[in-house]
C-alpha cells in the first residue's frame, strides 16, 4: 500500500512523514534513494513510449527521479499544491521561475527587501534579456499597485523579509495581481509549510530553498516551486531543458527533514521570540526586528496569516559596523555563517555577507544599516544562546 493512498484525511504533521512515498516491489518502509543517471526498458517499443511520454515512466534522472518525485510529491501536499518542481537550489527555483513564466518585455514588481541574490538575478540578469524589476516597500500595498504597469507579469515577495522580519499581506498582494492579470510567487523559506501556506491565501506560486528549514540541519543545498499543474508544466520544461535538477541524494535528505518539519519549527519560534524579547531589553540594542514581538507593527497581520513568527530576527546594535562586528566576533559558540535554517544558531552581518553585493543606496533602501546584526535562532538552549550574545553585547553597553 502506497504511504499518500489516504492523504486527503492528514494533518499537516502526517503528510510530512508519510505523503508522497510510493513503494516499490520491495516493499521497504523508509524511502529508498535511486542514485541513478538513466532508467532501462523492456523493448525499444517502451522505451519509446516513455520517451514519447505516451506511457509514464523515467526517462533520465535530470528530470525524472523516484526519490525526487517523492520529494516533490511530498512538499505539494503540505503547501496544497498541485504540483512541485524541485531544483537545485532556491536561486535556481527562481531563475526556473522566470525563465519559465517571463518573457522579454515584461516587468516585475517586487519587494525592496529581497535576499541579496535576488536582486542581483533580476536586476543584473534578467535585465540583460529585456525584463525589468520595480522594488517597492513590502507592506505597502498601494506602492506595490503604483508600481504595476500593463507590462507587469510577477510580484514576488519574500515574507518574513530577509532580515528585518517585514510582512506582507499576502490576501491582499493576491487580489492585487489578480486584477491586473498577473502572477504572485511567495518566498515561503523562512516558515515553510508548517507556519505558513501562502497558497491557501491566495497567493499562485510558492519558492523554497529547501537548504533552509525543509532540511534544517545544513546538509544539502536545494529548492523547489510549488503551484498549479499548469504553472508547474512550465516549469518543469525549464529545468528538464536547462537542467538545474535536484540530485536523488538531495532529495532524500529534505524528505527525511521534512518528517520533523512541524516539530523544529514550533520549536525554533519558542527560541526566537524568547530571545527576541531578551535583545529587545538589552541596553546596548537599539531595535530588534521580529515579527512576534507585539510592538511590531505588523504583528497583528502576521498572526493572521501565519502560526508562528519564525526563528530568523535581526537586531541593531551601538557603535554601527564596529560595534555589530564586536557582537559577532565574541561569540563562542554561535555559528558565523550566512547560512540559516539550522539546527545551530548562526549569525551574521548583513550589510558585508547576505546583502554584501548590493550598493550602499540599495542597502539603505532596504533597511540594512552597518550595526544590524541577523541571527538564526537554532534549538540549542536559550541560556547558552543569551550568554554567547552578551560576551559581546555587555561590552558595548558599558
Amino acid at each position: 500500500m502506497d504511504d499518500d493512498n489516504h492523504q486527503d484525511e492528514w494533518s499537516l504533521e502526517t503528510l510530512a512523514i508519510r505523503a508522497g512515498h510510493q513503494r516499490t516491489f520491495e516493499q521497504e518502509h523508509s524511502e529508498p534513494i535511486f542514485p541513478t543517471s538513466s532508467f532501462v526498458y523492456e523493448s525499444a517499443a517502451e522505451a519509446a513510449r516513455k520517451f514519447g511520454g505516451q506511457e509514464p515512466g523515467n526517462v533520465y534522472s535530470r528530470f525524472t527521479n523516484p526519490t525526487v518525485h517523492t520529494f516533490e510529491r511530498r512538499l505539494a501536499a503540505l503547501e496544497s499544491g498541485e504540483r512541485c518542481v524541485a531544483t537545485s537550489s532556491g536561486m535556481s527555483a527562481i531563475l526556473s521561475t522566470a525563465l519559465a513564466l517571463l518573457s522579454a518585455g515584461d516587468e516585475i514588481v517586487a519587494s525592496r527587501s529581497l535576499f541579496g541574490s535576488t536582486v542581483s538575478l533580476f536586476d543584473k540578469y534578467l535585465g540583460k534579456f529585456g525584463i525589468t524589476t520595480r522594488y517597492v516597500e513590502l507592506s505597502n500595498v498601494s506602492a506595490w499597485e503604483a508600481a504595476i504597469t500593463p507590462k507587469t507579469r510577477l510580484l514576488f515577495a519574500e515574507t518574513p523579509s530577509n532580515p528585518l522580519s517585514e510582512i506582507a499581506d499576502i490576501p491582499a498582494l493576491a487580489a492585487l495581481a489578480k486584477r491586473h492579470n498577473a502572477l504572485l510567487a511567495i518566498d515561503n523559506c523562512f516558515l515553510t509549510p508548517a507556519l505558513q501556506q501562502p497558497l491557501a491565501l491566495g497567493a499562485d506560486l510558492v519558492i523554497h530553498s529547501a537548504t533552509k528549514y525543509l532540511d534544517g540541519q545544513g546538509r544539502a543545498v536545494g529548492g523547489a516551486v510549488v503551484g498549479s499543474h499548469a504553472l508547474l508544466e512550465e516549469v518543469f520544461g525549464v529545468v528538464r531543458t536547462c537542467g538545474p535538477c535536484l540530485s536523488p541524494f538531495n532529495a532524500w535528505i529534505f524528505t527525511k527533514g521534512l518528517e520533523t518539519l512541524s516539530l523544529r519549527m514550533n520549536a525554533h519560534c519558542e527560541n526566537a521570540l524568547t530571545l527576541a524579547r531578551w535583545l529587545d531589553a538589552h541596553p546596548a540594542v537599539t531595535q530588534v526586528f521580529y515579527s512576534g514581538l507585539e510592538g511590531h507593527p505588523q504583528h497583528g497581520l502576521a498572526k493572521q496569516q501565519q502560526k508562528g513568527f519564525g526563528a530568523v530576527l535581526g537586531f541593531e546594535v551601538k557603535g554601527g559596523q564596529e560595534g555589530a562586528w564586536q557582537v559577532i566576533d565574541a561569540t563562542r559558540m554561535l555559528s558565523i555563517t550566512g547560512n540559516l535554517g539550522d539546527v545551530k544558531t548562526t549569525i551574521t552581518h548583513p550589510a558585508t555577507t547576505t546583502h554584501g553585493r548590493l550598493s550602499d543606496t540599495q542597502k539603505e533602501v532596504a533597511g540594512i544599516a552597518p550595526g544590524l546584526v541577523r541571527v538564526a535562532v537554532g534549538l540549542e538552549s536559550q541560556q547558552d544562546i543569551q550568554r554567547d550574545l552578551a560576551r559581546g553585547l555587555d561590552i558595548l553597553a558599558g
